[in-house]
């Protein structure tokens, strides 16, 4: 007698896919059932409270702030003759590597590091060395140019 071709994790795995299919096309049917088609705009708005969390509740009138729209400003504000910061800063060489023609200076006031190439260098500098320099917008940040030893 010949033996049977379907074996039991065949069955096992068949039985599993059918249930799967089961589970899925009752799923289909109760989203189906509960979706409610045209709903009322008032059940779909959100809103923003004061602290930016989304709610289903409307903010209260009473709460509205009104601004006037000539008390907006866009764009930078303007200098003040007095708050320009001085354009020569100190510093101290950190790192300064000669063969390859760059280095960092460590800002003394505000502790920030910028890069410096060998092309921005008046003096010749090297590590620990207090330095005078300008800043200047590089590709990747600010760096260091006219550098000179104090």
């Amino acid at each position: 007698m010949a033996k049977s071709q379907q074996t039991f994790n065949k069955s096992e795995k068949e039985k599993k896919r059918l249930k799967k299919r089961e589970l899925k096309q009752k799923k289909k049917e109760e989203r189906k059932s509960s979706s409610v088609k045209g709903g009322k705009l008032e059940d779909m708005l959100a809103y923003v409270d004061a602290y930016g969390r989304i709610t289903d509740t409307p903010p209260d009138p009473e709460d509205k702030i009104i601004v006037d729209a000539e008390d907006i400003i866009l764009g930078i504000p303007k200098k003040v003759e007095g708050e320009e910061e001085s354009k020569e800063k100190q510093g101290k060489v950190s790192f300064f590597d000669t063969s390859k023609g760059f280095g960092f200076i460590l800002d003394t006031q505000t502790q920030e590091k910028y890069f410096v190439h060998v092309s921005g260098l008046i003096d010749e500098i090297a590590e620990n060395d207090k330095v005078q320099f300008e800043l200047e917008k590089g590709l990747k940040g600010m760096n260091a140019v006219r550098v000179k030893k104090i």
